[in-house]
């Protein structure tokens, strides 16, 4: 499991959009979302460094807290 920091998500609509561009590099993966700390946990065969690029591309700029 990994935990990224996504200071952009602001709202459920960038939350929706999160979990699919992490469903999109795995579809099968876990994505668990906390808006209140803007911070996505993710877990899937997807890498670490693929899922960052994945959210920097769609706009969501994310750091790794764990």
């Amino acid at each position: 499991m990994i935990t990224f920091s996504i200071p952009k998500m602001n709202c459920g609509g960038c939350a929706k959009s999160v979990t699919n561009v992490l469903h999109q590099i795995d579809e099968t993966a876990s994505v668990t979302i906390d808006l209140d700390k803007k911070e996505v946990a993710f877990e899937g065969a997807a890498s670490q460094q693929d899922a960052l690029n994945a959210l920097e591309a769609a706009g969501y700029p994310a750091t790794i807290t764990q």
